[in-house]
Parts: structure tokens; C-alpha cells; sequence
């Protein structure tokens, strides 16, 4: 006897629980069942008025195909490759790497494979060298943190003409057609961030806006948004309030970063509040620890281990976090639900705007998997 799914209750005849055979679904549509096995496997030569009537009897008889067990059944293996920044002990990303390996394991009975690649953020090259190299391994599917707009669409173009699916993480470009994307809404994480400082810095008649840019560009296009949502906060509530912009360039000594906060902190007495839409508040929250500032702090994101360590100790006010871990997992899981269990996902997922102070950070759940 052949059964198409797991036992199912269904109201079809009576209430009791039972399996539902290809025979009973012929039966019921009044067609052979090998119209019934072309249909259920989306096979052509079946007319339209024979089509409807099948799929009539599968709704009535409240059909629901076993694809864990097709899938498993079917024992095949399948390659993700995963394009993201270079980093060294950056917990952010080390923990989005964990949640997504964390997710291959969880599958592992469906022989599906994680493959990282990197690049260096505002090196083109390096960003192309990585998705060729994935190209090259002809991918089942691809979790993709871009780099630029252009740059990134050279490969999901390529991506799209090879029927690859492909899940964006971090920063959300829609114009892309990704399958699905990870992330916090980015403008509206910006004006939260905006809201929160504010209940502490109403006062305030300047603040200071930490960033590392390179070329005059930050790393990513959510930074970008995350202060265009803080800007316009800031315009219709605290339009008085002066905004300051100091750079940190990238990859440069700690003593430069130190020369060039002394000289700002020196030369702006009245700022007492900063804030930062990158993961390196630490940057500023050591400095003005090591320098005894105890009357400014700095907010930032991303529970990375220096940034909870200046929290704890005062010089960063809120941190705001986003669940890496769980990113990278959701991530994973996308590509194996679309390509693995042929289900539809949904194509904007944005992940909570939670706020991280001194009294919660050592209760932050780093996952809820």
C-alpha cells in the first residue's frame, strides 16, 4: 500500500484518524490515480477540468504532503554558501556565523553544508573575488551581507539567471529580489535610538555622531539609514539640538583614535552625549573611561563583549541589540524551507529593536532558538 503523508485527521467521511492513500484521493475526484500522482507532483498531460477536480478532493479532504519525509527520502545534499565581511574577534559577526552554523547542524540529517566567504568592507575586489569563487562551486542557494548597491547586484543578477536562491542579511535592498531578508528596519531602529537618547539628553544643546567612514562612506547602507531615522527624529522633536560629526577612520591605531577624541571632547565642552550606528561604541566608551570623562557617555549597538563591558561600567548609556545568533540561523533556515522543503518564506523578516542597559545586559538572551 502506498502512503503520500504522515497520519492526518481530517473530516472526510468521518471524524477518526487516518491515512490518506492515492487511491482515496482518485476516488474522491473521480479520476485515475495517475492523474492524482502528476498532480500531487506538478507533472504535465493533465487537463484543467481533471486538475481542478483533484485539487478540490485534497482541500476537502484536508491533504498535507509529508515533505520532511520526501525530502529526507530523497538524500540528496545540499551547498549554502555564506558571503560576509571579514573580521577577526568582532562578536557581531562571530555570532551570526554561529547561529548559521548552529542551523546547519540542526539539519544535518538533510546533509546540508555552510560554506563561508569573505571580504573587506570598501574593497570591491575582494567582494567580487568571494561570489565568484561561490559561483564556481554552483551553489544551491546564498545568504549574501552586500557590499555596495552596483557591486552587489553584479552577482545577484548572475544569481537570479542561475535560478539561485538568495537570502540578504544586515542591509535590505529590495530592488535586489532577494527570496527573503534578515534584519532590523533600519530607519526605524535609527529613530528609536533617537527617542531613547533623548529621555536622557533633553537637556542637551549639542551631540556628537561618532562614525568610521572611509572614503566619506560608512560600512554599510543600514548605518545610513539608521541615521537618516535618527535625523528625523531629531528634526521634528529637538530641531535646536546642534549635531556633530566626528570620524574615526577605519583600521587606524588606538593613539590616533585617542588624539582625535581629546581633541574633540577639548574643543566641545557642551557635548555630554554621543551616539554611534556602528558595533564600535566601545571605541569611544573605553576612551573616555581611560580619560575619567565621567560626564558623557556614548550609545551605541550590539551586544559585543567591549561594548557590554563599557556598559556596565558607565560610559555607554544604551546599547541596542539586534540577536546576531538568531540571524544567522533564520537565515539558513530560509534557504533550507524554500529549497529543501519547496515552502514559501516570507520575504521581509525584521528582527526586534531591543534596548540594553546597565541594570538588563546580563540577562540578554543571546538566543531564543
Amino acid at each position: 500500500m502506498l502512503y503520500l503523508c504522515k497520519p492526518i485527521t481530517t473530516s472526510y467521511d468521518s471524524q477518526m484518524t487516518q491515512k490518506i492513500r492515492i487511491k482515496d484521493i482518485a476516488a474522491r475526484a473521480g479520476v485515475s490515480v495517475g492523474t492524482v500522482d502528476r498532480v500531487l507532483h506538478n507533472r504535465p498531460n493533465v487537463s484543467p477540468p481533471a486538475r481542478e477536480k483533484v485539487e478540490k478532493a485534497l482541500k476537502e479532504m484536508n491533504y498535507q504532503p509529508n515533505m520532511y519525509a520526501s525530502a529526507l527520502a530523497y538524500n540528496r545534499s545540499y551547498s549554502f554558501y555564506f558571503i560576509m565581511p571579514k573580521h577577526a574577534s568582532e562578536a557581531y559577526w562571530e555570532e551570526i556565523e554561529e547561529g548559521a552554523n548552529r542551523a546547519c547542524e540542526a539539519r544535518r540529517d538533510f546533509h546540508i553544508d555552510v560554506q563561508m566567504l569573505y571580504y573587506k568592507r570598501f574593497e570591491d575586489d575582494t567582494f567580487i573575488e568571494a561570489y565568484e569563487q561561490c559561483l564556481a562551486k554552483h551553489p544551491d542557494g546564498v545568504i549574501i551581507v552586500p557590499s555596495s548597491l552596483d557591486i552587489t547586484r553584479q552577482f545577484t543578477n548572475q544569481l537570479h539567471e542561475l535560478n539561485i536562491p538568495f537570502v540578504m542579511l544586515d542591509s535590505y535592498m529590495p530592488d535586489l529580489k532577494p527570496l527573503s531578508f534578515y534584519g532590523q528596519d533600519s530607519f526605524c531602529s535609527g529613530y528609536f535610538a533617537a527617542k531613547m537618547l533623548m529621555l536622557i539628553a533633553s537637556g542637551s544643546s549639542e551631540i556628537m555622531i561618532m562614525k568610521q567612514m572611509k572614503d566619506g562612506k560608512v560600512a554599510s547602507k543600514q548605518q545610513d539609514n539608521r541615521e537618516v531615522g535618527f535625523r528625523h527624529y531629531m528634526h521634528d522633536h529637538f530641531p535646536n539640538v546642534k549635531i556633530e560629526v566626528v570620524n574615526l577612520p577605519l583600521e587606524e591605531e588606538k593613539t590616533t583614535y585617542d588624539d582625535i577624541l581629546e581633541d574633540y571632547f577639548t574643543s566641545h565642552p557642551k557635548t555630554h552625549h554621543c551616539i554611534t550606528f556602528c558595533s564600535k561604541a566601545h571605541i569611544v566608551g573605553e576612551f573616555l573611561l581611560r580619560t575619567n570623562r565621567r560626564d558623557i557617555q556614548i550609545m551605541g549597538y550590539d551586544m559585543v563583549q567591549k561594548n557590554a563591558n563599557c556598559l556596565r561600567e558607565g560610559s555607554i548609556s544604551f546599547l541596542i541589540a539586534q540577536h546576531a545568533y538568531m540571524q544567522g540561523y533564520y537565515c539558513v533556515e530560509a534557504l533550507f524551507m524554500a529549497i529543501v522543503l519547496k515552502k514559501k518564506v516570507a520575504p521581509v523578516n525584521y528582527m526586534p529593536i531591543e534596548i540594553l542597559i546597565k541594570e538588563n545586559v546580563d540577562f540578554y538572551q543571546r538566543t531564543m532558538i
